[in-house]
């Protein structure tokens, strides 16, 4: 069947219903630029248009069969044009979101890693401030999670003097992070 320029939407689509492929070649002619225009208007990414041109074709294949006044063929596939460049906004909205909480988790944890870390030097830098006998007992009950009893014969004195010094070694360390606490 060859085809002429008095075709009109309708009788392309009527044609395509009843399985004439050339009719979906002129349909394509006519239309594809304005689809990827009309995508382009809404998206404003001339790559993702016509993507979604291409994507907007795939359906309308697939459903022409459906499309029960041929008429309307022009406001159906505007339709399906629009319906599928919203989709891609509404994916690119939730995908921002998704980054901007991302986002702002990785900050709040990277705030939580430095006040940690701030922290920590804090401590460690207390704890070298402690008097030898105590800055060992600590270092080696805290740190290197060793036992009072472990550390009494490590060190070759009684578990009395062990959690003695330990005890006084946490009071020590009380005074002095209190004065980093007044010192921030």
């Amino acid at each position: 069947m060859e085809l002429n320029n008095k075709d009109t939407d309708e009788d392309l689509v009527k044609r395509l219903q009843h399985g004439d492929k050339t009719a979906l070649v002129e349909l394509v002619k006519k239309w594809h630029k304005l689809f990827c225009d009309k995508s382009y208007w809404l998206v404003k990414d001339k790559d993702v248009a016509k993507d979604i041109a291409q994507e907007s074709w795939l359906v309308i294949i697939n459903k022409i069969d459906r499309l029960k006044n041929p008429k309307q063929f022009k406001y159906w596939s505007y339709r399906i044009v629009c319906n599928k460049s919203t989709d891609w906004l509404r994916l690119q909205s939730k995908q921002q979101q998704i980054n901007i909480r991302t986002t702002i988790d990785i900050e709040d944890q990277t705030k939580d890693y430095n006040e940690n870390k701030n922290l920590k030097q804090k401590l460690l830098k207390s704890i070298n401030a402690l008097p030898t006998h105590q800055n060992i007992i600590v270092k080696l009950f805290y740190i290197e999670s060793y036992s009072l009893k472990q550390i009494s014969d490590l060190l070759n004195i009684s578990v009395g003097t062990a959690k003695s010094r330990l005890f006084y070694a946490r009071e020590k360390l009380k005074t002095i992070l209190k004065k980093y606490k007044y010192e921030n």
